[in-house]
Parts: C-alpha cells; structure tokens; sequence
C-alpha cells in the first residue's frame, strides 16, 4: 500500500497536448488523470473533442480513476466518430468499467397503481394497523389482569417516576394554559351577552365548559404533546436499538416491564391534570368577572347554582379514559418503531396525531352516550 501511493505520488500529473496528424486531430495525454486534475482539463478537453471527430491518445496515460475515465469517455461521446488508442491494460479495465456502468440498463419508474389498487392496498394496511392495535390492546389487557391477580409484579418505582414525568412535571403549563382558556373564554362570552345584560351568566357557561369538555380536551392535548410524544420516543429507540427484542430473549415481557408502568400513569394523572386546568380557568374567568364588577362571591353562588356533581366526576371519567387512550398509543407506537434514522421521529409524531384523534374520537362518544344517559 505504501509503494503504491509513494509511485501514485511521484507520477505527473495529466498533461494535455493537442497535435494534427495526417489531417486528424491526435489529444494525446499524458501523466495521471485523477479527479482534481479531471476537473481542471474538463472544460478544455471537451471544447477540444466539440469541435469533430477527435483521437484521444492514452498511451502516455500512466494511470487513471473513475473521474478521469468518465472525462475521457465524454470526450469521446461529444466528438461524434471520436476513437480511444494506446490504452494500456490498467487504464483500459477502469474505462471499460466505466462503460458498462454507463451503459447499464436503468430500472424503469415504477407505475403509478390505478386508483382502484391504491384504494385496496390502503385498506389492507389499514387492516394490518386495526389488527395489531387489538392485539396490543388484548395484551395490555391480559398483562393488567395478571397484574391484578399478582400486585407485587408492578414496578411501583417505576410508576411513581412516569407519575412524576407526566404529571407533576406538567403541571405549570397545565396552569398557565388552563388560565389563558379560562381569560379567553369570559373575555369572549362577556363581549355579546352584555348587549343583553346577561353578564351574569358568563360563569355559568365557562364552568361547563370547562368541566364537562373543554378541561379534559385541554389536558388531554397537553399529555399527548408531552407524554405520548415522549413514551413513543423512548420505546422507539429501544426498539431501534433491538434493547426490547433483548428484553423478550432474555424471558422478560415488554408489555409487563415498559408499557403496564406507563399505562397506569396515564390514567393515573390524567384526571389531576383535567382538574387542575379546570381549576385554573376558573381562576381566570373570575379575574374577567372581577373587572366586569362581578364581585368573587356572584361568581361562586353562580357556579354553585348551575354546577353538580356530575358535571365533576362526567369530565373525571372522559380523563381517565383520554390517559387510557393516549399512553397506550404512545407505547404501541414505540413498540411498532421501524428501523433508520426516521424511526423514532416518526413513532412520535404517529403518537401525539394518533393522541389527539382519539380524544377528539372518545369526546364525541361520551357526549352522546352522556345525552342518552341524561347526564
């Protein structure tokens, strides 16, 4: 390796030297024609081979690469009736390489399928996604009775750290989102019941709201931008890691180690956080009223009078099973990362749109079966 870059460094470098020979014009090279000194003759060589069928002489040609093959061979081509003499056997492997590279048949576009076999290959896929989501669901389910059965198997450490993560962690935007709302919806309900004087109804209408919609909505967008992004981001790089199909080798179920812990504090904190949002937008339809010259007192007999019990524990339960939805999509998406640098980036995003569908799915699913109930 050595004495072949010593003699690559002591060869010349390519010169070029153009000559007529009984009428023909002879471009005679000479040296070593790598890619730095192919990119400096390339202009000239070509303005020379442009002009009529050339002679491109390689017998002083002492060595060449890929680039400089590919100058030497488009030299050829824009000269029409151009030859190539006097290569010797090196420099005629690597030009022979070259052409057949060139000269390779290129695979042919793939077809565009008809609309018919779009539309069937996109329900079969959509099939393959609806059968593996019930599979996982079945799992978690059966994981969920085992644990059940046998409480000491969870991992209460590990519970109480994704507890943390997900909730107490979020709770300051929780807050101040839940504030802003609170502002935004007194401020705008005020601004067209005051032509009726009918100010005094505007706690009414934002305590259930907030309550019974808009509170656990909130809360639940929260935890799918939060957690659900950051359960499918941590299990996609397990899995792109092969650290989860490590874990079953070794006899441990994911399902049971990963995805059970993360679960439960979805479900778990879900509620707190739909209260404490709720809590908060309380707190600023009252500093609204407050300027409006509704005293704090008018504004609590008034959410006295209208509130209840139901309106309370009917949003709790949608948060419970908003958490449900989010941290079990998160975790599948995780779990079914693909592989490549996009992986984990993808597993993400499908967790926090997947999220966010699915509330907005189960919100309107509650509220009609709330309606029917007559709660």
């Amino acid at each position: 390796m050595d004495d072949a870059m010593a003699e690559a460094a002591t060869t010349p470098r390519c010169e070029l030297e153009v000559r007529k020979e009984a009428g023909a014009t002879v471009l005679v090279l000479v040296g070593r024609l790598d890619t730095p000194r192919a990119a400096e003759l390339w202009p000239r060589l070509m303005k020379e081979a442009a002009g009529g069928p050339v002679v491109l002489d390689l017998a002083r040609l002492e060595a060449i690469d890929t680039t400089g093959a590919t100058l030497v061979l488009s030299a050829e081509a824009a000269g029409h009736g151009s030859t190539i003499r006097g290569a010797g056997p090196g420099v005629s492997e690597v030009l022979d390489r070259v052409r057949q590279a060139r000269d390779a048949p290129r695979p042919k576009p793939e077809r565009s399928l008809p609309l018919l076999a779009r539309l069937g290959r996109s329900v079969w896929y959509g099939g393959q996604a609806l059968v593996d989501s019930i599979a996982f669901l079945g799992e978690l389910t059966i994981i969920l009775l085992g644990t059940l059965l046998r409480p000491w198997r969870l991992r209460i450490g590990e519970v109480l750290r994704h507890l943390d993560e997900a909730g107490t962690r979020a709770f300051p935007l929780t807050v101040l989102l839940g504030f802003l709302l609170g502002v935004i919806l007194a401020f705008q309900s005020a601004i067209p019941l005051r032509r009726f004087g009918a100010e005094i109804f505007v706690p009414n209408l934002v305590g259930i709201s907030l309550l019974r919609e808009l509170g656990p909505l909130m809360a639940g967008v929260i935890l799918a931008g939060r957690t659900g992004s950051a359960y499918a981001a941590e299990l996609g790089t397990m899995s792109v890691n092969e650290e989860v199909a490590a874990l079953r080798v070794m006899g441990i179920d994911p399902m049971a180690l990963l995805v059970l812990p993360r679960v439960l504090a979805g479900v778990l904190v879900m509620p707190v956080l739909s209260l404490l949002l709720t809590l908060a937008g309380l707190s600023g339809m009252a500093l609204i009223m407050n300027l409006f010259g509704f005293p704090l007192t008018t504004v609590l007999q008034q959410l006295s009078q209208w509130l209840t019990l139901s309106d309370l524990l009917g949003g709790l339960v949608k948060a419970c099973f908003f958490g449900l939805a989010i941290a079990a999509i998160g975790c599948r998406a995780g779990l079914g990362a693909g592989r490549g640098p996009r992986a984990v980036g993808d597993a993400a995003t499908a967790a926090v749109v997947g999220g966010i569908v699915s509330i907005i799915l189960l919100d309107g699913v509650f509220a009609v079966a709330y309606e029917r109930l007559g709660l």
